[in-house]
């Protein structure tokens, strides 16, 4: 019996192992990526003039009056995990549920936001714009961050560097493609740099 069960431990602990490594695997589980490096502006459509292109190991935008990369595909339910790159008067962010494709914003889709010196802070970088506040305003500026989404019926959490900035209900639009953006600065100076590393998207 004793023989058994160190066995059966055995091989319970060699199963956990593979299933984190699978379940963290790129692509995997679910996973489509969207953004890998230098690849993934294939799948999307761009909306506007910044001027996206692939650029050490990331896509990238510096440049242009605004503008959208928008996915060709469209989600309901969905979480996405998106690793960026942002200066400190980067005007930028992801859109979900975008219900007019060809004209972008948070006045028709769920605007999840990086904007550090945005004149309202309280809708900055971690927030949804006009839906869900975060104070205080955490700063993405000048590093490498992660962003995790998760939107789910009306209910949708945003979790920026391991920390949760919004848990909430919204009904407003149920459905869409999600689009990255490229905006102005603050009082419409040229946007700062945005890069993309790694986003990805799985459907629940």
């Amino acid at each position: 019996m004793k023989r058994w069960s160190v066995a059966a431990a055995g091989l319970l602990v060699a199963g956990l192992a593979v299933f984190g490594c699978s379940s963290m695997s790129s692509g995997g589980g679910g996973w489509e990526t969207l953004i890998d490096g230098n690849k993934g502006l294939e799948n999307f459509n761009p909306i506007g003039d910044a001027n996206w292109r692939s650029e050490g190991g990331a896509i990238v935008a510096d440049k242009g009056k605004g503008g959208n990369l928008v996915s060709k595909k469209s989600y309901k339910d969905f979480q996405i995990r998106a690793e960026f790159w942002a200066d400190h008067t980067t005007n930028s962010g992801i859109y979900i549920r975008c219900t007019i494709p060809a004209k972008v914003s948070s006045a028709s889709a769920y605007e999840v936001n990086i904007y550090d010196q945005r004149p309202e802070p309280a809708y900055g970088t971690g927030a949804i714009v006009d839906v869900a506040k975060v104070v205080p305003m955490p700063k993405a500026g000048g590093k490498w961050n992660t962003y995790e989404i998760t939107a789910r019926g009306p209910r949708m959490i945003i979790v920026l560097n391991g920390v949760q900035t919004v848990d909430v209900q919204d009904g407003k639009f149920p459905e869409g493609p999600i689009a990255l953006q490229f905006g102005n600065g603050p009082k419409d100076a040229p946007g700062g740099v945005i890069k993309w590393r790694k986003v990805e998207i799985r459907s629940l």
